[in-house]
């Protein structure tokens, strides 16, 4: 498919075309900016065939920096030789891989996505200043959260104290936050924020590197910039040193709604600041009628946080006669869902598979979630899920984990706990570790010899764990092995079928089965069969949420964040009464605080999602208490 410009308006493709430096492209909402970003890249590959630079593609979820990569491939096949369409993170973990050894880590380090591995390391952190006479106690995990917004602003070690009014906190969370830090180094693990630090220090501290980088990745663009923290604008500038030329960026900011994740209107300043952008604007909406469109544009000017000169939204789509926007209020909160439920109720199966009901918090949709199944409609409420649940891929998780890094007492624990489950078996982690101490600290290769020597296994398991036993623990072909050990859960649940048993281990199995299969096959995808390894496997894995897509025709019950980037037939937002939306915590703030404009941004994105029809209710009662209307239904001009 070749890369037509004739569909792109003017400011779209100004911004495609652009070559005359530094150019941020302020997006509104439905304005195309994913096939501006993604023509852009294209463009520049196709007019630089005989080069070796790549393109460097920034986002914030995987979902995103897939479809870059397939509208990419689609207009250019070459593309993925040429470019690297990746997550913050995921690109910082890929750097990390390559030259973390410069700051203790080995290509091999584990991602820590658990809170719970994270307070685990941090109460060994308590422990070992408690040791060296420091006053800390196990309670003081509920520090984390202070070292996690330290990280993120990319505080120094000896400037820590500075941030703290009370010196003897100050002190405490200084030595935590440096000791934490060090843990995780010796451990050769990372977290979620030390990924994005990391690379920072390192291109800073290692200059050849970073000249190297840049080298490599000659044009870098950013998505959705309006979301990145300072440790990711720090990376941004870490990449760009004194070449901003090349920057891209695409943002909105009356889209920005992370505030609680280091986001803000201050970054786009800077940002001007900094690298003194050129601006081109996309006001064309082609998703939402006009009535909505006005109510968007009546609603955000009453932000004062605004980039200067920031263009209404201007409708695309032609003005219609039909009911686009609807306003109900209710008695109480109960009303209120159960009209929304009979209402999705009387439209047919393939127009319930259009809607999305909406809210602020998901203490809302629950109780939606309720109505609508209690009306036989069937939804979907999507929360995000970080690890397997179901005991066969909760071991095979830790299985591969554990071949990453083989004296990880942690996965082995798991490894024992899910393998009981599957098979009641029990192994003893003391037992595979005093093993492992006259094999070379091998805990998987102890676990398999442990595990075959148990006289219980069946002639079916014992002949999975033969094969098994070569294929991760010596050969390492983890494709295969993941293969095998998918036959092996498919045999052993159909074992379990019918049984007393009844397979409590494959609760989950079959949607985690597909999750798995999907996240494997997206990988494979980004790196190429022969480039895969097992850590860059894991990493992805690591990255990535293991929340199942929504059921074919489910009505989608999502919270505004949640909603970002998405859009739908038929929007319901419901919940719209002061202190809801806007919450309780931003009205405290004040009208014009940068809370309260956060949550009128979460208004403007939410009423933003739709392309056919709005529909906002709220009631004058939430949970005993009563509401005022919200002020953003004012706002916009719906009530007096």
């Amino acid at each position: 498919m070749a890369i037509d410009l004739d569909i792109l308006n003017a400011n779209q493709r100004a911004a495609v075309e652009w070559t005359g430096g530094p150019l941020l492209v302020l997006a509104g909402p439905g304005s195309g900016k994913t096939m501006v970003i993604t023509m852009r890249v294209a463009k520049l590959i196709e007019e630089t065939p005989n080069q070796r630079f790549k393109i460097l593609g920034l986002t914030f979820t995987n979902n995103a920096a897939a479809e870059m990569r397939s509208r990419v491939e689609v207009m250019v096949p070459e593309a993925r030789e040429r470019t690297s369409l990746s997550t913050f993170h995921a690109f910082c973990a890929n750097i990390l891989r390559q030259h973390g050894s410069h700051l203790g880590l080995s290509p091999d380090f584990v991602i820590l996505n658990q809170q719970a591995d994270r307070e685990a390391v941090l109460i060994d952190a308590i422990r070992q200043i408690r040791s060296e006479g420091a006053d800390a106690e196990e309670s003081d995990i509920r520090i984390l959260p202070l070292i996690d917004r330290l990280m993120v602003h990319d505080i120094p070690e000896d400037q820590v104290e500075d941030h703290f009014q009370d010196k003897a906190l100050g002190w405490k969370v200084a030595r935590l936050y440096e000791t934490y830090k060090q843990l995780l180094i010796s451990r050769n693990q990372v977290d979620f924020p030390s990924l994005l630090n990391g690379v920072v220090k390192l291109l800073h501290d290692k200059p050849r590197i970073a000249k190297h980088i840049r080298i490599v990745y000659k044009h870098v663009c950013v998505d959705e910039f309006h979301d990145t923290n300072f440790a990711q604008y720090r990376v941004i500038q870490a990449i760009m040193g004194d070449r901003p030329h090349d920057l891209f960026v695409v943002a909105d900011d009356d889209q920005i709604i992370y505030q609680w994740n280091g986001a803000s209107p201050e970054r786009l300043r800077q940002l001007e600041e900094d690298y003194k952008m050129n601006v081109i604007q996309l006001p064309a909406n082609y998703r939402c009628p006009p009535s909505v469109i006005e109510l968007a544009n009546k609603l955000i000017k009453y932000n004062i946080d605004r980039s200067p000169g920031k263009q209404a939204l201007v409708a695309v789509k032609n003005a219609t006669s039909g009911d686009e926007i609807r306003l109900h209020n209710f008695p109480d909160f109960k009303n209120e869902i159960e009209w929304v439920a009979n209402d999705i109720a009387a439209k047919s199966p393939g127009e319930r598979s259009n809607c999305a009901v909406l809210a602020r918090t998901k203490k809302l949709l629950d109780s939606t979630m309720v109505a609508l199944n209690q009306h036989n409609i069937p939804a979907s409420l999507s929360t995000r899920k970080d690890e397997f649940s179901s005991a066969p891929f909760r071991w095979l998780h830790a299985i591969l984990r554990l071949a990453n890094t083989r004296a990880d007492r942690e996965q082995l624990r798991r490894l024992c706990k899910a393998f009981y489950e599957l098979e009641g078996i029990h192994l003893e982690v003391q037992e595979i570790v005093a093993k492992a101490s006259v094999q070379g600290g091998d805990y998987l290769q102890s676990w398999f010899i442990l595990a075959l020597e148990k006289e219980e296994l069946d002639e079916c398991t014992q002949s999975f764990l033969i094969s098994a036993k070569k294929q991760i623990a010596e050969r390492l072909d983890f494709l295969e092995f993941i293969k095998s050990s998918i036959n092996w859960f498919e045999s052993l649940n159909q074992q379990l079928v019918g049984t007393q048993q009844g397979g409590d281990g494959f609760v989950d199995y079959d949607e985690e089965k597909e999750t798995w299969q999907r996240l494997q096959h997206d990988v494979i995808n980004q790196y190429g069969i022969e480039e895969i390894t097992l850590s860059i496997l894991l990493q992805e894995f690591d990255l990535s949420p293991k929340t199942r897509p929504s059921p074919a025709g489910a009505v989608r019950c999502l919270t505004i964040h949640g909603a970002k980037g998405m859009e739908f037939e038929h929007v319901y937002l419901i919940g719209l009464a002061e202190e809801q939306l806007p919450s309780f915590q931003s009205i405290k703030k004040g009208a014009d605080s940068r809370e309260l404009q956060e949550e009128r941004r979460n208004c403007f994105v939410a009423i933003t999602r739709t392309i056919a029809t709005l529909t906002m209710t709220y009631a004058d009662k939430y949970f005993g208490w009563r509401k005022k209307p919200s002020r953003f239904l004012k706002e916009m001009e719906l009530i007096n």
